[in-house]
């Protein structure tokens, strides 16, 4: 339960600050501010910096919880593993049948901690029938791609930035900032574009989840 409140409220503040672009202040006269002794801002507490690392980061996150079935599945997530978890948020189907092809559903189950940058169903939509069906056919190739989008450790936004050893064992370079992570277009299959996070920091019970618009490709 606890769980399912932290998504359900992390979710609900991402979206607010999405809509409103900031915060709230009051107003204050002119005299009040001459009259006022200088003051320094206030140290972010660690429970203030907990709070905003828990926070998804994400231009796509509004329309996530604009859908009903999609904020029930995430809220659920939270005490689902990674693997078991993908299969039933909508956003991650084709993904969630692909580990499963790969026999890596029970792999990524069993992970203590591990990060997951999660294509969603658009990015596998956008590689040639072609190509993708080659991969799928191409089991040792498919279990390295999928590897290659997992990192160990649960890594909030601003962990996430940086370099990287995949659980396949090269390296993921991700750039950007940490509220709109990217990840430089050689480092993706088809090398057209940086991928971005189009919903990320979403946690199940042993990951935490960044879907991202692109399908990744391991170093050559």
């Amino acid at each position: 339960m606890t769980g399912t409140r932290l998504v359900r409220g992390a979710l609900i503040a991402a979206t607010v600050a999405l809509v409103t672009g900031g915060s709230l202040t009051g107003c204050s006269s002119d005299d009040d501010v001459a009259d006022a002794p200088a003051t320094t801002a206030p140290a972010t507490t660690s429970a203030e910096a907990t709070a905003a690392s828990s926070e998804p980061v994400g231009a796509g996150c509004a329309q996530l919880t604009a859908d009903p079935t999609v904020l029930a599945a995430l809220e659920a997530a939270a005490t689902q593993p990674v693997g078991t978890a993908a299969a039933t948020l909508p956003p991650l189907s084709t993904l969630a049948s692909v580990v499963a092809q790969a026999n890596l559903t029970a792999a990524l189950d069993a992970q203590s901690a591990v990060t997951v940058l999660a294509p969603a169903n658009s990015a596998f939509d956008a590689v040639p029938a072609d190509q993708l069906n080659a991969l799928l056919a191409d089991l040792p190739r498919l279990t390295s791609l999928l590897q290659h989008h997992a990192l160990p450790g649960r890594l909030a936004p601003e962990d996430l930035l940086g370099e990287h050893t995949t659980l396949l064992g090269d390296t993921l370079t991700v750039g950007g900032t940490a509220d709109a992570p990217t990840i430089s277009a050689d480092q993706t299959l088809l090398g057209a574009g940086d991928a971005t996070v189009v919903c990320g920091n979403l946690p199940t019970a042993n990951a935490t989840v960044y879907v991202i618009d692109q399908v990744l490709a391991p170093e050559a």
